[in-house]
Order: C-alpha cells, then structure tokens, then sequence
C-alpha cells in the first residue's frame, strides 16, 4: 500500500518536469515564405492587325484576346483587347477611344480618376511622363500597396488617338506577393508603350 501511494505522486511530478523542460525550447518566428515562381525571358512579336488603329510589341509568353466584355461592361469599340498572360495569371486590359466625339480633356481626366479610385487601398500613387521613341507622350502609373492594380498607363497623340493599360491579377491583392510579378510586367509595358505605333495618322 505504501508503495502505490508514492508512486501515484512522483509519476505526477515527473510529468510535471517533463512539461516545464519541453516548455523552455526557444521557439523562432520564420518569416511569410512565397512560392518561387520560375519568369520566362523577355522575348516579343508583334501585334498588327489591318482592323486596328495601332500596333505594337508583345511578350511572346503572352496572347492577345478581345473580349466581348470589359470588366463587366460591354467595349465602346472593337480595339479593346487583353494581353493575357496564363502562366503568371495576369492581364493587361487595353482600351482605346478616338479623340473628337470624346473629348481630349475629358479622356484625360477619367484616366486620373480610374487610377485614384484605388487609392483607398494605396499607400502611395506616382505618376511619371513619358516620351516614346515614335514621338508618343503618356503617362506611367505605379501604385503601391495592396490596391487591385499596381501599374497603369494612357499614351496619346492629343488629336486622334487615347490609348490606356492596367494590369490586373486574378489573385487577392498583396503587394508583397505579387511584387516579383510586377516588376517583372512592368518592362513588358514599357516595351508596348515604347513600339506603339498609331496608325492612319492624326
């Protein structure tokens, strides 16, 4: 009898022990960790169709679709096209208006409006002007933070032609994760905007 009720209270204290030295390993926080993703090279095409008012290189890693709808909406025109891209899950939306019965300032302004209106989730849009080798002026925008766009652009001749880009994911918007993929894209929109030629003059 003595024996069994010494047992029952050193098992417990052992226990105890065993406890309180399992609690005392140093427990490290490892950083978020992101899926590697393998980018192809940088090589491009062109996109030339007779139907369109311009032209311009594309990654080859890409294709072209023309849509019958337009995040949601139906297209003013026929020269609102996609340069999907399946492997990294991205479009860049293109949408084209011809200046006259749309007026220059005006297209102007909802270009401005449309990248604002994700300022609510930015931390910071920056705008930059650009001049194209074939004498196109636009302006480039980079949008940081977790809004659902991180790089838009319009390019113009200020007479004839307005042409915009956004690029879009089919992912929740995280900076962080899709950071790599938008650097990458990046270079490939400034390669459209810098061979982008319009067609049928001004």
């Amino acid at each position: 009898m003595k024996t069994k009720k010494h047992f029952v209270p050193t098992l417990f204290c052992g226990a105890l022990l065993l406890m309180a030295i399992s609690c005392n390993s140093d427990y490290i926080i490892r950083p978020k960790g992101y899926f590697k993703i393998d980018l192809p090279k940088h090589e491009y095409r062109l996109f030339d169709n007779q139907d369109f008012p311009y032209s311009f290189e594309y990654p080859v890693y890409g294709n072209i679709i023309r849509d019958s709808t337009y995040f949601e909406d139906k297209p003013e025109n026929p020269y609102w096209i996609n340069v999907d891209f399946p492997s990294l899950n991205g479009k860049i939306y293109i949408s084209y208006k011809e200046i006259g019965e749309n007026k220059f300032d005006k297209l102007v302004d909802d270009a401005f409006k449309l990248t604002y209106k994700h300022s609510t989730k930015a931390t910071a849009i920056n705008d930059s002007l650009m001049r194209t080798p074939n004498g196109i002026s636009g302006i480039f925008f980079r949008v940081a933070g977790n809004a659902a766009t991180a790089k838009q652009f319009f390019v113009t001749d200020s007479v004839k032609h307005f042409l915009r880009g956004s690029l879009y994911f089919n992912a929740t918007p995280n900076e962080d994760s899709l950071g790599v993929v938008n650097d990458f894209l990046e270079v490939d929109m400034k390669h459209l905007i810098n061979t982008l030629k319009w067609k049928g003059g001004a």
